[in-house]
């Protein structure tokens, strides 16, 4: 196969590694909150292609998933959606323009990032078992068709191959998908303005819980799992800028009823194992996504995707997230500080984690000091 060629159906494949944590959380909110579909596929869309054209390389996006979880287990009405968007584009502006960020990200302990992406991983790992248990014998036979894929077929588009065996064997079994409305005409409108109270809301239930994710996911480690991938590459990959096209596409897109959006060090991974190498990968997606948001029948197709066959894919960036390079490599003084920061972070949050991580780094390197001093 030609190099060029070869490229292109490697990232056409890598394009849907992603969509494990895109279709369930993304599309999700919009069967299960009454998101409007068009404006929330648009949204997606449009801050894909962007990614794809400035990084140049298979960044992702993802829905920001303390929004998307909070979405479909409290009442936020839209106005304070709207609110919440506004408000985290404005301060990862602040932090991204600022340098701020870059500065706070050099501040995190190696063995500290270690133990978040594991932690992150496993919470991944969990969500794609969940998934996968809608029909489990479905998802235990797509994971086989990707593991054997990957194995001995490297040349073939493993997530395109998976997918469509899910999606033929789900057909025949009857295994669940997604329950999503019918599509409406997209027209910009601001769903009323924000009240006093909506912003209130939205600090409270919506900001505050998400901020400490895109922080530690969306940006620090997006940054350092892409610099591991794609090497010099990766330069423009820094936190600051990560900041800034995060605060850009949430301060423009969410008002017009986009779903708030960020990057992530979870799909880097999934893009790269299934194959993405360049921002052609993201430019596709994107371009896939308007063909679903205005074709009709669209939403239909996503629709058709198994659950179990998407946890499956989900699985697979998982795993590739969370057993990192830096984890093996890592010096044995380091694994308490790794497992602590992990443990924390599917326990309670990746903020959470990041601070019992700090901490437990802190206490490790006056422990070597006193070693050596001894």
């Amino acid at each position: 196969m030609p190099s060029v060629q070869k490229t292109i159906v490697r990232d056409a494949s890598g394009a849907l590694g992603d969509i494990g944590t895109l279709i369930p959380l993304g599309l999700g909110a919009i069967g299960l909150a009454g998101l409007a579909p068009v404006p929330v596929l648009l949204g997606f869309a449009v801050f894909y292609i962007a990614t794809g054209l400035y990084y140049r390389l298979p960044i992702p996006v993802q829905p920001m998933k303390a929004v998307a979880a909070l979405l479909l287990t409290t009442q936020v009405s839209a106005q304070s959606l709207v609110a919440s968007g506004v408000l985290i584009g404005v301060i990862l502006l602040i932090l991204g323009s600022t340098g701020w960020i870059n500065g706070a990200a050099r501040l995190i302990p190696r063995s500290v990032l270690s133990g978040l992406q594991l932690g992150l991983g496993l919470m991944l790992a969990f969500m794609s078992v969940d998934l996968m248990a809608t029909s489990l014998p479905l998802g235990v036979v797509t994971l086989a068709i990707l593991g054997i894929t990957l194995k001995l077929l490297p040349d073939w588009p493993a997530a395109l191959v998976g997918l469509v065996g899910s999606v033929v064997i789900g057909t025949v079994v009857g295994a669940p998908g997604l329950t999503l409305p019918a599509a409406e005409p997209f027209v910009i409108s601001l769903p009323g303005l924000p009240t006093l109270e909506d912003w209130q809301q939205a600090i409270s239930t919506l900001v505050l819980p998400q901020m400490a994710l895109t922080l530690t996911n969306a940006i620090v480690l997006t940054a350092l799992v892409a610099g591991d991938y794609f090497g010099e590459q990766a330069q423009r990959v820094s936190p600051a800028r990560l900041s800034v096209s995060t605060g850009l596409a949430n301060l423009f897109l969410v008002p017009i009823g986009a779903l708030p959006m960020c990057h992530g060090a979870g799909g880097v991974a999934a893009h790269h194992r299934f194959g993405a190498r360049t921002g052609l990968a993201p430019v596709l997606l994107g371009t896939g996504l308007l063909l679903v948001a205005f074709i009709p029948g669209g939403l239909a197709m996503i629709a058709a995707m198994p659950m179990a066959g998407l946890g499956a894919l989900l699985f697979v960036a998982a795993a590739k997230l969370a057993l990192s390079r830096r984890l093996w490599t890592a010096r044995p003084s380091c694994w308490p500080v790794i497992a602590i920061t992990a443990l924390v972070t599917v326990w309670a949050d990746p903020f959470f984690g990041l601070l019992a991580g700090v901490a437990a780094e802190t206490f490790r390197a006056a422990w070597v000091r006193g070693q050596e001093v001894a």
